[in-house]
């Protein structure tokens, strides 16, 4: 099914792109971004798509090729990280579980003709946490190239997701999402998928973008991909999805502090530690020293 992204509004995540990707574990949005933004990102890449070295090992695939640190690659990357309906669909997805969402990884790929199908899988399995309700990412495939069954386009298994992730077999047969340059394939970090084989005798070009839970070790390591002299540049809320901002209750801090303290350079002086609660937690906090508080003026009293 393809949903048009024009006719997307502020409660569309929640309504027919969301309940798809719910109910089915994949949903495609078309023409989520616009046709001079990929072309630019794709000019971009071109140089890089190049020079980067075949993948080694069965599972990453003899025949393709992987880099990321997009987000350095090509300033149009920013704002496909960015893209209000994918974020939309991973606050449905994720929100429950999180504080806030992180930026998992911006991963360029190209499939070369003999490519084969690759192992079919669920990105969820990178982290040994319970399994069948909770979600851990979301995955978003922006094609770059035309994906089709013949050039590899990627393998999905509807319904393949949340309690079914704990069947040995899926029910379903895969399909094949099938997309062009500007479509978003989204599918939940449970549901089963994986590359198709290259018959072709093309390349094909895509880039993964996914995002996940705040309080997870990323695929991509944030901080060292974009670290404080880059991240500085940043727009305020992707520094934030890049890792720059503390998941409450004090997760991922620098010397107590948000690590976006760091955009000012490595402090010479020591820092306060500052709390960084949610709001019930603070409130907890508040009532907690308030009674000790009255509890010692009533003993300073006796």
């Amino acid at each position: 099914m393809m949903i048009n992204h024009a006719a997307l509004d502020a409660s569309a995540p929640r309504s027919a792109a969301g309940r798809e990707l719910m109910e089915q574990g994949y949903t495609i949005l078309k023409d989520a971004a616009s046709p001079p933004l990929i072309r630019g990102i794709a000019e971009d890449l071109g140089p890089r798509y190049a020079a980067t070295p075949f993948c080694e090992g069965g599972f990453y695939g003899e025949r393709t090729k992987r880099f990321g640190r997009l987000l350095i690659r090509s300033p149009h990357m920013a704002e496909l990280v960015m893209n209000p309906a994918v974020l939309g669909l991973a606050e449905l997805a994720l929100g429950n579980w999180c504080d806030r969402i992180q930026l998992n990884l911006a991963q360029a790929i190209e499939l070369h003709p003999g490519a084969l199908a690759q192992f079919p899988h669920r990105d969820q399995d990178m982290w040994s946490g319970a399994l069948g309700e909770v979600e851990y990412l979301i995955n978003v495939m922006w094609p770059l190239t035309a994906f089709t069954e013949e050039n590899g386009g990627t393998l999905v298994w509807p319904r393949s997701h949340g309690i079914e992730a704990l069947v040995e077999e899926p029910k379903e047969a895969p399909i094949v999402a099938a997309a062009e340059p500007g479509d978003a394939i989204v599918f939940l970090g449970s549901t089963l998928h994986g590359a198709g084989a290259n018959r072709s005798s093309g390349v094909r070009r895509g880039i993964i973008v996914s995002y996940c839970l705040g309080w997870l070790k990323p695929y991509e390591n944030q901080w060292l991909a974009y670290p404080p002299e880059i991240a500085k540049g940043f727009p305020p809320d992707l520094a934030a999805l890049a890792g720059y901002a503390q998941h409450r209750p004090n997760l991922g801090n620098f010397e107590g502090q948000c690590p976006s303290v760091l955009f000012g350079g490595y402090p010479d002086e020591p820092l306060a530690a500052i709390d960084a609660l949610r709001p019930d937690q603070a409130a907890l906090l508040a009532d907690h020293v308030a009674d000790q508080r009255r509890g010692g003026e009533g003993a300073l009293a006796a």
